[in-house]
């Protein structure tokens, strides 16, 4: 028999947490034959001669790129793949023991269709530093909503989760990822959307579980928004249906909040960020103003739209 699943993971410049991302990978138990596919797109930290060099305990295979963003390294990974299905970590998510399990108990329980995808829960690595705005951002807030899915086995598109998530190699050659958007931003959920509308239902499965070692602050998530604001001006130029959803209108984006009460607001915040108070009313504004200024500008840029390649 054949893989029945293939495991894609892009990388680039992770060569910290790589190793572990993959001797994790290797260390899974209770699960059937998979293969492993690594896409290293175009690292500069000798990522690609260190893999070049790593012997592999399950059948894997090692693809190079010039740099070209995580999407275009998603579809290579897709297209070399074997397996009917495929599952795609993050280069800094490192799986628990039965997490590929999970996923295959769940698409089993689920009837195992081709329109069938599934998420897991990806939390923060142990050797994080948690605090309240990390737990608010992975839970509530714009990193990844766990607690806000009301329904396990029927989960809107918007948390199609490309750190931790499964589903059919076919309907992903049909509908690759769009490598026009111009940050990883917004990409994965553009994708989603298109194979929702070919029939593709996501359901969700906390049992599979992937660790996040990813540090980030109030500032660098700010600065992630302003570029998730920018690209969603692509995702409205391909979808305008969905503007309420972008936070736009067919006119532009909402005006930018007062900026200098927003200066005092951010150095507030960021000086409570590592106290145990939640100030998530505030969390959100923050954000919220960083995403406009990335609306507005890639409005008025024109987020122009080139050839597509995928």
């Amino acid at each position: 028999m054949g893989a029945e699943i293939s495991i894609v993971i892009p990388t680039f410049n992770r060569l910290d947490v790589l190793p572990e991302v993959l001797a994790a990978v290797e260390a899974q138990e209770g699960c059937g034959e998979f293969e492993l596919v690594v896409v290293d797109d175009g690292s500069t930290d000798g990522t690609g001669e260190w893999l070049q060099g790593r012997s592999f305990r399950c059948p894997a295979q090692l693809l190079s790129q010039e740099n070209a963003g995580p999407a275009a390294a998603r579809n290579a990974g897709v297209r070399a793949a074997c397996a009917p299905r495929v599952a795609f970590l993050g280069d800094d998510t490192v799986p628990r023991p039965g997490w590929l399990a999970a996923h295959q108990e769940a698409h089993k329980r689920l009837g195992s269709q081709a329109e069938q995808a599934v998420i897991g829960y990806t939390g923060w690595h142990p050797r994080m530093r948690l605090s309240p705005f990390l737990r608010y951002i992975n839970e509530y807030g714009l990193q990844f909503g766990y607690r806000l899915i009301e329904d396990p086995d029927q989960v809107p598109f918007n948390f199609f989760y490309t750190s931790n998530l499964s589903l059919s190699r076919e309907m992903l050659l049909q509908e690759p990822f769009d490598t026009r958007f111009p940050y990883a931003a917004w990409e994965d959920i553009e994708t989603s959307y298109r194979l929702f509308c070919r029939g593709l239902r996501l359901a969700y499965e906390p049992a599979a579980v992937t660790e996040h070692d990813h540090p980030t602050d109030l500032a660098r998530f700010a600065q992630r928004q302003e570029k998730a604001g920018y690209s969603a001006v692509v995702f409205y130029r391909l979808h305008p249906e969905l503007a309420g959803f972008l936070g736009l209108a067919p006119e532009g984006p909402p005006p930018v909040p007062h900026k200098g009460r927003q200066w005092l607001l951010e150095r507030l915040v960021r000086a409570l960020q590592h106290l145990p108070v939640k100030t998530a009313r505030w969390w959100e504004r923050v954000l919220r103003f960083h995403y406009i200024r990335g609306l507005h500008r890639g409005w008025q840029d024109g987020a122009g739209l080139k050839d597509k390649e995928n």
